[in-house]
């Protein structure tokens, strides 16, 4: 095997598909990392297996892992080995000599040889919060499998959200989908854990829809699809009166343009400048964006770029990435006026 983007991996255990016996975890994204060691702790640990957690700091060594990986297969239990290798041991090991590391004998090198010879019932997961020994990696990739968790691209966030719906015994939406990726983005901690919070009033099996995801003190809040979709149709009085019952509300500016205007800004743009192509329809405006053909984001994204057309949204969307990144460097003062600004700007014309 080689390395794998964790979607397919999370689908292999939903649909109880074997484990190899050596898998890697790593990556960027500590909220993926520790999402697939705890969904792979529980599969195996249904299946009979006794969990052993090893942690590998500067200071320490493999070699208690390694003991526990080499134990006799006669006699030794069905065991998950996870072992997580912290940061400060790699960073460590690359101000190091080669000498200095041969001195301490129990290396990413003897664990690589370990894995060659381990012929045990258990199995090995290796979590490194920076980045692996390229020969520890190599020799996983042999016997297992290597998972990059890095930033999850906008068209796969549906995908995570279905994966998690259903590890939770749950069945999401369309319209529930939409609504929690249009709400939060590319942070699949807080998809996450709204979905566990609709666990938890749901029996196994049963569909969550859009309006049950919706907090019950926030209903005067506007929901993200209705600044979005009054953005596509060019309702200026309608967006600003939206965006001041977000910021009365307590909604906070960078949240507002991060989550809100500046995907509803990309989506039109990216469907602009495809929509030149010969017979585009909604179906294609929707595949570009990872919606389904029935999405009404999808449907919103294609009126705005025809209402807009390239140019106008492709100023629209510098604009607001330059503001952004006026709040970031907090250059920008006034925040709530600039927003209002750039809707002014955006829709003048409309």
């Amino acid at each position: 095997m080689a390395t794998e983007n964790p979607l397919p991996f999370l689908r292999g255990l939903n649909e109880k598909r074997p484990l190899p016996e050596t898998m890697l975890l790593f990556g960027q994204q500590a909220f993926l990392r520790e999402y697939l060691l705890d969904s792979i702790r529980r599969r195996l640990i249904d299946e009979g297996f006794e969990y052993a957690g090893f942690q590998v700091g500067a200071g320490d060594d493999f070699g208690g892992v390694i003991e526990e990986l080499l134990a006799p297969g006669l006699f030794a239990s069905s065991k998950l080995i996870a072992c997580r290798v912290l940061k400060s041991r790699r960073e460590r090991g690359e101000g190091e000599g080669r000498a200095t590391r041969a001195a301490h004998g129990v290396d990413e090198a003897a664990l690589a040889a370990a894995i060659e010879r381990a012929q045990g019932p258990s199995r090995l997961l290796v979590i490194y919060e920076g980045t692996p020994a390229a020969k520890l990696r190599q020799t996983i990739e042999k016997r297992g499998v290597a998972i990059g968790c890095n930033r999850p691209f906008d068209n796969q966030i549906a995908q995570y959200a279905q994966i998690f719906a259903r590890a939770l015994g749950l069945k999401l939406s369309s319209s529930a989908s939409e609504l929690v990726v249009a709400r939060h983005g590319s942070d699949l901690a807080a998809l996450n854990n709204v979905l566990s919070k609709a666990a938890i009033g749901h029996a196994r099996g049963e569909s969550v829809e859009a309006p049950e995801l919706r907090e019950p003190e926030a209903q005067g809040v506007p929901e993200v699809f209705e600044l979005a979709e009054s953005l596509a149709r060019g309702q200026a009085a309608r967006s600003l009166a939206l965006l001041d019952r977000a910021l009365a509300t307590g909604r906070d500016t960078f949240e507002l343009l991060a989550v809100e205007i500046v995907p509803a800004l990309r989506r039109m743009l990216l469907v602009a400048s495809a929509m030149n192509q010969r017979d585009f329809t909604i179906a294609d405006a929707a595949r570009l964006l990872g919606f389904s053909p029935s999405s009404p984001l999808a449907l919103r994204a294609v009126e705005g770029a025809r209402r807009f057309g390239l140019e106008r949204l492709n100023l629209g969307y510098k604009a607001a990435a330059e503001l952004d990144a006026g709040f970031k460097l907090g250059d920008v003062r006034g925040r709530e006026q600039a927003l209002s600004g750039l809707i002014l700007e955006l829709l003048a014309a409309s």
